[in-house]
């Protein structure tokens, strides 16, 4: 029997996807169309023997939350929980401190995935790869290929060729060490909760030992800081070289979901895997014209879009133009007004490019890139938008161009 863990983290954390964050938990903004989870847990639920899909995270526990846990339960015929810890406890720590709720009905192996990614989910083979490779209580990495520079972004794998077996870990390197790059999706077995009970000891005795010192002192009680714990650093590098961590590098489609921008390259990804997997979701050729699924969005005459995400409710005028943007719900796009960004896309020319985290700003101006209209923002008539961000519930009355409109 086998379980999945999905991480979903809080609203802390996301603040790259801010506006449109305020308004949904970033785990639930649509991407190709579902919420960004829905990917997740319909690859789960193809898995043979999968009983149980866990959501770990410290969102309060909301309407929205729950509404999506009931209808995918209903929807994938497997049992959906929310467990919410009481703070953010890292990627080991909310595993740790929901153990028993993972090991409960003894599942032989689970799956952590974390819920800002897309993938394929290559999760079959994940399973048949543990099979080959190591004992039988050894965990796998999921890994892809990247170019030399962007692996520094990311934990990074040395791998013995021969074995698959991880011999060195390090979490975002300063020089480079590997092109093999942590995919934030793994296979464990329940062994793991030795090792990240192991850490948690060690961090409450050195807070015996040490009460004051760290900068992740909390509330002067010290228990968050034991129990916080991080898969990459605090586990997968003391693991390495132990033989009991095993990289599996998938061929297929990867990347982050950090920003708002990687949302539309995200979308993109699922998009062209849907001709395979989901085609009633595409728009298909009729006589007179494609027929499209309605998606509550209202479309003028000569509309132009592209490379962009239009949300529920968004209305976009006769002949306007929209390209590399975000449109949130229920905002409107005046006639001839043209909405433009710039696109975070990785180089096309390089197979293992990945898309750059960029920072919202760089050099003191902001970054270009999409342009994100919040909920509910009017665009007049003819004005152009170009690499902004507008916070919602704004009615703008001109042309703006590389800013952040509050």
């Amino acid at each position: 029997m086998l379980k999945a863990v999905i991480l979903i983290g809080g609203p802390q954390k996301g603040t790259r996807f801010r506006p449109l964050s305020f308004e949904v938990p970033k785990p639930l903004f649509p991407v190709a169309g579902v919420p960004m989870l829905q990917h997740h847990i319909e690859a789960c639920a193809k898995v043979p023997n999968m009983k149980e899909i866990l959501l770990v995270g410290f969102y309060q526990p909301n309407e929205e939350l729950t509404r999506f846990i009931c209808s995918a339960q209903q929807e994938f015929k497997i049992l959906i929980r929310y467990l919410q810890e009481y703070a953010a406890l890292g990627t080991g720590g909310g595993i740790y401190h929901f153990r028993d709720q993972i090991l409960s009905g003894g599942p032989e192996a689970f799956f952590i995935m974390n819920a800002d990614v897309c993938s394929e989910f290559p999760l079959p083979e994940m399973l048949n790869f543990q099979k080959e490779h190591g004992e039988p209580s050894s965990f796998v990495i999921m890994g892809t290929t990247a170019n030399r520079k962007q692996s520094m972004n990311y934990g990074c794998i040395v791998e013995n060729q021969q074995t698959n077996e991880v011999l060195h870990y390090v979490e975002k390197p300063s020089t480079f060490v590997s092109d093999i790059i942590n995919c934030g999706i793994y296979l464990f077995t329940p062994e793991i909760f030795q090792h990240i009970g192991a850490v948690f000891q060690k961090n409450q005795q050195d807070m015996l030992l040490y009460p004051y010192e760290g900068d992740e002192q909390t509330n002067g009680n010290g228990w968050h800081r034991a129990e916080a714990i991080r898969l990459e650093q605090d586990i997968f590098t003391a693991l390495a070289g132990q033989g009991k961590l095993y990289v599996y590098k998938t061929p297929a489609f990867w990347s982050q979901i950090k920003s708002a921008g990687s949302a539309i390259y995200a979308s993109r990804l699922y998009l062209n895997q849907y001709h395979k997997t989901h085609p009633e979701r595409l728009a298909t050729t009729e006589d007179g014209g494609p027929r499209i699924s309605g998606t509550g969005v209202t479309i003028g005459a000569g509309v132009r879009v592209r490379e962009s995400i239009i949300l529920h409710g968004a209305t976009l005028q006769d002949h306007s133009c929209v390209l590399n943007c975000i449109v949130g719900w229920d905002s409107t796009i005046g006639k001839w007004a043209r909405v433009e960004g710039t696109p975070s896309d990785p180089n096309p020319n390089d197979p293992y490019a990945k898309i750059d985290s960029e920072t919202l700003f760089r050099d003191g101006k902001l970054t270009p890139s999409i342009t994100i209209l919040g909920c509910n923002v009017t665009i007049p008539s003819e004005v152009i938008i170009l690499n902004s961000i507008v916070l919602p519930h704004k009615d703008l009355n001109r042309s703006f161009k590389n800013q952040i409109i509050l």
